[in-house]
């Protein structure tokens, strides 16, 4: 087997080459990305740490009731965000929500438009299965190495490995959506005179809607799964005193900040969740 080992492919020397002529000749490139997710960070956790969190919390009360109507679901969530005020997790928290909402900011910008084109264009959508696959399998450390080298430390390489890592959710199910409505309604919106443009608008996208705000739903709940792994490439958050736990070996501290993280995302599964009519 010799022969077989001494004629290896060159696919890490390729990878390496590949990134090197990105980091050589589009380095203005990533710059200017990485000022623009910076100013985006630096925006999103301005509004979520300058008020006190009381009226954040009030703010978030108000959107679940006018989502869910329940007053249930709003006491859950209540006391949800009670629990992390009292375990003192709460600049964590708005540091962590700062990163998932970003990602939920690039994710559907770029996985909506996405998945309408895949769902017109089936070529397109096949052509673009094995790449989602790609980004969804890779292991999340391998791409945490060129985003590094790209953008540094902080909280842009980790917002970036979240994207890469979320942006395949919101893409395949805006495709779902868009490609299963009906052929009864695209035909009669087109007998009564509707452009291509208009059957999108009017008909595409209302159809679709329950998919997409999955979409919306599944990226949220990867994103928050990506916090610890965030934390490695020094973004802030609820994952540092995980790390943090691990290093020190220190059990409490560990499951204290999991628990957090648990809480986090059932009061965002909660909130956001959006039951079919």
């Amino acid at each position: 087997m010799d022969w077989l080992t001494d004629n290896k492919i060159p696919v890490g020397k390729a990878a390496k080459a590949v990134f090197d002529w990105m980091k050589d000749h589009l380095g203005p490139l990533f710059d200017a990305i990485s000022l623009a997710l910076e100013a985006m960070i630096a925006g999103i956790l301005w509004l979520l740490q300058t008020p006190h969190p009381l009226i954040i919390i009030a703010l978030f009360l108000a959107l679940t009731w006018y989502l869910q109507r329940s007053w249930k679901v709003c006491l859950g969530v209540l006391l949800g965000f009670l629990f992390i005020l009292n375990q003192g997790y709460w600049e964590e928290t708005t540091e962590s929500l700062t990163l998932i909402l970003s990602a939920c900011v690039v994710c559907m910008g770029l996985g909506v438009p996405l998945g309408i084109a895949a769902a017109h264009r089936p070529r397109l959508y096949q052509a673009m299965v094995p790449v989602l696959d790609l980004m969804q399998t890779l292991p999340t450390f391998v791409y945490l190495i060129p985003a590094i080298v790209f953008f540094g430390l902080g909280m842009v390489p980790g917002l970036i490995a979240t994207v890469i890592f979320v942006l395949p959710a919101p893409i395949r199910l805006t495709q779902l959506g868009i490609s299963s409505t009906p052929t009864a309604l695209l035909e009669a919106a087109t007998a009564f005179g509707a452009t291509p443009k208009q059957r999108l608008w009017k008909v595409e996208l209302p159809w679709a809607l329950p998919q997409i705000m999955a979409g919306l739903n599944q990226t949220i709940m990867l994103s928050l799964s990506m916090v610890v792994i965030a934390a490695l490439v020094g973004a802030n958050g609820l994952g540092v005193p995980v790390v943090r736990a691990l290093n020190s070996v220190n059990t409490a501290l560990g499951f204290e900040s999991g628990f957090i993280i648990v809480v986090v995302a059932i009061l965002l599964d909660r909130m956001l969740r959006v039951s079919r009519k």
